[in-house]
């Protein structure tokens, strides 16, 4: 089975990453995609919402789609979430799952600087997946990475979870940004500073 694996705060998730995972799963025919959302990634601060608001957003979001599913095995180990770490344990699960690791384009230009990337890359391929101002230039990469990297195309939406933070925290709407299971749960959980509501 060819399995992506979407890795990512999802602080909160939004319609960006969908189109991520949907762009790689239709472009190299992943049978499944599993989101996975960090506990703390090495590369950020802590979260701005829990561990566990995180992972029930995505669990929302991706509930409906025939081949979305949810992984919550960073958020339940707790500590810093290493990819590699959590890519063995899976390997170990599921020895004949042929494994993608879904990234944008920023993250693509940072595979250098990963924890154990030289055995990342033995274990599985990476698709990095463009996003606005970020071109994806493999050139750039050791040649030992960029044989390993996959592109995909995908319209550009310039959306990100720091920027949906800030307008939440502004009182500006993130309505159609996110996912509406997702805007529905930020509502009825006050998440980033919105105002708790019912949404019946």
């Amino acid at each position: 089975m060819k399995v992506g694996i979407m890795g990512g705060t999802f602080d909160p998730l939004h319609i960006g990453h969908m189109m991520a995972a949907e762009a790689a799963r239709d472009t190299y025919g992943l049978q499944e995609v599993w989101f996975m959302p960090s506990h703390i990634p090495p590369h950020k601060h802590e979260a701005g919402v829990s561990g566990e608001d995180r992972l029930a957003m995505v669990q929302e979001a991706v509930k409906n789609h025939e081949a979305f599913c949810t992984l919550d095995w960073e958020v339940v180990r707790g500590g810093v979430s290493y990819t590699y770490e959590t890519i063995r344990r899976l390997q170990e699960e599921y020895p004949h799952f042929d494994l993608y690791f879904i990234i944008g384009a920023d993250m693509v230009q940072y595979l250098p600087k990963w924890n154990e990337i030289e055995e990342l890359v033995q274990r599985l391929t990476f698709i990095g997946v463009g996003r606005p101002g970020t071109p994806l230039d493999l050139d750039a990469l050791p040649d030992f990475i960029a044989k390993k990297v996959l592109l995909a195309d995908m319209p550009l939406v310039d959306i990100s979870s720091t920027m949906l933070r800030e307008r939440a925290a502004a009182g500006k709407s993130i309505r159609y940004m996110v996912p509406e299971a997702v805007f529905n749960y930020v509502q009825r959980s006050g998440l980033y500073g919105i105002q708790p509501r019912s949404t019946d």
